[in-house]
């Protein structure tokens, strides 16, 4: 049975612990809300964007438009050509299932189409793709700590370079929603090409165009002008969605370490008290049976 002395350093080490988790559990919570005030300021912008693309579907209705970002009006054409995913994921670990989570999805992908090419962002999955011997086409080397506005470009403008160059045929996003502060989601989603019934308006609240806009030169132009912003707007707001979920994540761990950390000190304070109060009562009795000794033997 362990003495008071290992007891007490047991516990030390746990309240060290406790310290590093707590922080982690506020700095997590900052970040958290920095990140949130970000995609708020930024989403308006996109949102715009994506509305100003629906009233350009809406203005020419069912006319065939020419572009490479858009599927025909027939369906899909079949692939015949190697696909891209870009894979969002943390730069560590101590986020739960988040990043495997993210890591899962990516390897269903895989399995459907062998020949994806992986675009990762993110120290754990380089880490993880790289020790199963999984190929990585592109790593970008800046952190996920830090999504900004200039770097979705950057990374929007290799992915687009591919596929206007005609060398992908479909590019996916593997990244995690969040639907609420207590659920986040993983997801793998094809960002190109799009369906036109994707800036389809479903519920019917859109005003109707009633005065007959004039594309110029042309609509397949106007859109292949508009769909790079909207694609690094995606992969942006993807980046900052994710970093949220890691957060909210990390906060989630950090406040369960926390609550074992708690009920941890709790019984290592009843054990050394238990302990200690042995130690105590073994000592009176020692002398206590010191004492009648003494006083047999002075009587003798």
């Amino acid at each position: 049975m362990a003495g008071t002395k290992e007891i007490k350093t047991h516990i030390q080490s746990v309240q060290e612990t406790k310290k590093i988790t707590n922080a982690m559990y506020l700095i997590a919570s900052t970040k958290l809300q920095r990140a949130r005030q970000e995609l708020d300021n930024t989403r308006p912008y996109f949102q715009a964007l994506r509305g100003e693309i629906k009233r350009i579907f809406r203005t020419i209705k069912d006319e065939v438009v020419d572009s490479p970002y858009f599927y025909p009006l027939e369906g899909e054409p079949p692939l015949d050509k190697p696909s891209a995913c870009l894979v969002i994921t943390a730069d560590k670990g101590l986020a739960g299932a988040y990043n495997q989570n993210a890591i899962k999805e990516t390897l269903r992908l895989l399995e459907q189409h062998p020949d994806t090419r992986l675009f990762v962002v993110g120290e754990y999955g380089r880490r993880f793709f790289a020790s199963h011997n999984i190929p990585i086409e592109h790593s970008f080397l800046y952190t996920a700590q830090n999504p900004t506005m200039a770097r979705a470009r950057e990374i929007c403008a290799l992915l687009l370079d591919g596929f206007q160059k005609d060398q992908l045929d479909r590019i996916y996003v593997v990244y995690t929603d969040m639907a609420n502060s207590m659920s986040y989601e993983a997801k793998c989603t094809r960002l190109l090409p799009f369906h036109r019934a994707y800036f389809a308006d479903i519920s019917g609240t859109e005003p109707p165009v009633d005065e007959p806009f004039e594309f110029l030169p042309d609509v397949r132009t106007v859109l292949n002008n508009m769909m790079p912003s909207y694609v690094s707007g995606f992969i942006y707001s993807a980046w900052i969605d994710s970093f949220c979920c890691e957060q909210n994540a990390r906060m989630t761990a950090m406040d369960s370490a926390n609550r074992n950390a708690e009920k941890l000190l709790g019984e290592l304070s009843l054990q050394y008290n238990r302990v200690r109060q042995a130690a105590i009562t073994q000592s009176i009795t020692e002398v206590s049976a010191g004492a009648r000794a003494q006083r047999q033997k002075n009587k003798g």
